[in-house]
């Protein structure tokens, strides 16, 4: 029984891990071209803070849109003088 308890926890530990990760790169669409977010790169950065762009729980944002991305992620590289900041730094012409 302690077995099975432990290897039950082990892999609900390793499970939530999983889904915090994310996935390395997430494509945004977008009108003036897609927004190419590299979701690691900035999990490193943050150093795992998800909630730095997640406001309640790692997962899919709630109210992403065009104006959240602006103020958010543009705030946050104008604020620490790291990454793109004009339109064409971010979006992508196919």
């Amino acid at each position: 029984m302690k077995r099975t308890i432990i290897a039950l926890f082990v892999v609900v530990a390793f499970a939530g891990t999983a889904v915090a990760a994310g996935p390395e790169t997430i494509t945004l669409p977008a009108k003036p071209g897609d927004v190419s977010f590299p979701h690691k790169k900035h999990q490193e950065l943050v150093k795992g803070d998800c909630k730095a762009c997640h406001e309640k729980a790692p997962g899919k944002i709630e109210g992403l849109n065009k104006e959240w991305a602006h103020k958010t992620c543009k705030g946050c590289h104008t604020e620490k003088k790291a990454g793109p900041t004009t339109c064409t730094g971010c979006h992508a012409k196919k």
